[in-house]
């Protein structure tokens, strides 16, 4: 068990030392405050929002862009809440913006999938922006994407998700948990293998969606709408996909307040993994599940007195050591604020996580009041 753990480790830290150095490849953009000319079309997808909807259609209300270059196509899927008078008060109420709301249209296993491709036909616009109903997005959002464009020419934009937290242990954690997702997101754009992206902060230009297909071949995954298609636009032309780093392009969401609802939420988003069309986020997917296993399993063989307690204190220090410093800086991207080291959510992830990972591979998860199949 020894010699598992430690070449595990080793293998992780080189994993992770890999995305540090990405991280730090990735140079931040500055704007250079063009005059806007890019149009876009912003869509959301939305399933019993009623109480985020308000804060996300305010946040939109709010943009810092010419009207004139800006729509919004609503999706609702279905909502049983009042979701839909609040889209229909908003609309009344911000005439200025061109707004449609639609119906989503069940095509496939995937509803975001299906409400986006509800939305795709009617978009009028060059550029396509998704967002989810829980977020608040920042009021320079497009005119900072516009700046990028015009001085980048991409075909396919990633930017960053965080959680906006009370001051809680379990908020804490998700944050964490994120910040590590977007450092991973961040370091694989700066090696040069991009795989992770958050549809919550995702931006293409409606003829690349059109090009690659769409979400045609990916649409048996209930999850997906963002890293499967990042993955089918990365094989047909790397070099337009980019990521935006700039402190006005980060787009903030909530965290969730119930357990069972996170374990589910990490549970769909580890679903994806299986369909990932490389062989190095499948790696990496393998060998985190496996350091946070072997770290369980060592903890419990010296729990049993069957391992040494200082083997597994060193291989725990390693890892987070390592987990640290990825974190540091991509909290201090994210957040710029100083990180606590995050001792009890250190101890707790691995637990976590491996539960998330096992399950994800045979069960099935409850989500929005549906169930969805491996």
């Amino acid at each position: 068990m020894t010699l598992v753990l430690f070449f595990i480790l080793f293998l992780y830290l080189v994993f992770i030392a890999q995305l540090i150095s990405g991280f730090n490849k990735l140079e931040s953009f500055e704007k250079t405050e063009k005059k806007p000319i890019t149009s876009f079309s912003i869509i959301v997808p939305f399933r019993n929002e009623e109480k985020n909807l308000p804060k996300l259609l305010k946040s939109i209300s709010n943009l810092n862009y010419p009207v004139e270059l800006l729509e919004i196509i609503l999706v609702d899927d279905f909502s049983t809440d009042a979701s839909e008078r609040i889209c229909i008060n908003w609309r009344l109420a911000n005439g200025l913006i061109e707004s449609t709301l639609l119906e989503n249209l069940r095509l496939s296993n995937s509803p975001k999938k299906d409400a986006i491709s509800r939305a795709i036909p009617i978009v009028k616009n060059k550029w396509i922006i998704t967002t989810d109903a829980d977020c608040i997005v920042p009021k320079n959002w497009l005119q900072t994407l516009d700046d990028f464009i015009q001085n980048k020419q991409p075909e396919m934009v990633v930017g960053a998700v965080i959680y906006k937290t009370k001051n809680n242990w379990f908020h804490h954690f998700q944050q964490l948990d994120l910040i590590s997702l977007q450092g991973t997101t961040i370091g694989s754009f700066g090696l040069g293998k991009p795989f992770m992206c958050n549809g919550a902060n995702f931006a293409y230009t409606k003829n690349l969606f059109q090009e690659i297909g769409g979400f045609s071949g990916i649409n048996n995954t209930a999850s997906g709408d963002d890293v499967l298609l990042l993955q089918k636009a990365i094989a047909y032309n790397k070099d337009k996909v980019c990521y935006l780093k700039n402190d006005d392009f980060i787009v903030k969401t909530k965290p969730i307040n119930d357990l069972y609802e996170l374990f589910m939420q990490r549970v769909r988003w580890a679903s994806k993994t299986s369909s990932y069309q490389t062989n190095y986020p499948k790696l990496l997917a393998v060998i985190v599940l496996a350091m946070n296993i072997s770290l369980v399993v060592s903890f419990g063989l010296w729990y049993f007195g069957k391992f040494d307690l200082r083997l597994f204190a060193m291989a725990l220090i390693l890892k987070y050591g390592i987990d640290y410093v990825l974190l540091y800086k991509t909290n201090g991207y994210l957040r710029n604020k100083a990180l606590i080291p995050p001792l009890a959510s250190s101890l707790f992830y691995p637990i976590f996580s491996s539960f998330v990972g096992i399950y994800s591979l045979f069960g099935s998860f409850n989500w929005k009041g549906r169930k969805f199949s491996k």
